[in-house]
Order: C-alpha cells, then sequence, then structure tokens
C-alpha cells in the first residue's frame, strides 16, 4: 500500500465503507422487503474505476 497514490487509497477506503450490508434494523423495519444492498460490490466480480 505505500507504493500506492494517496487519492487511490482514499477512494479504495470510501468503497470498504460502502461495501456493507443492509443493517438488521433496516430489514426488521421494512418487515424484510429491503434484504439486499442494490451497490453491494464483490472484490472479485466487480471492478473499481
Amino acid at each position: 500500500m505505500s507504493k500506492k497514490l494517496k487519492g487511490k487509497k482514499i477512494r479504495l477506503a470510501k468503497a470498504l465503507g460502502q461495501n456493507r450490508r443492509v443493517p438488521v434494523w433496516v430489514i426488521m423495519k421494512t418487515m424484510r422487503k429491503v434484504m439486499t444492498h442494490p451497490k453491494r460490490r464483490h472484490w472479485r466480480r466487480s471492478s473499481l474505476e
């Protein structure tokens, strides 16, 4: 990671923070209508810009 540019590291950290599951309280509040996250990303299947 020391060889990567700072801007790229910030973008990777932001993408890591966004790549979380839907919280349990949201699933309970919506009576399991919202189960999946539409912007969820897998590190091997899809790439970042």
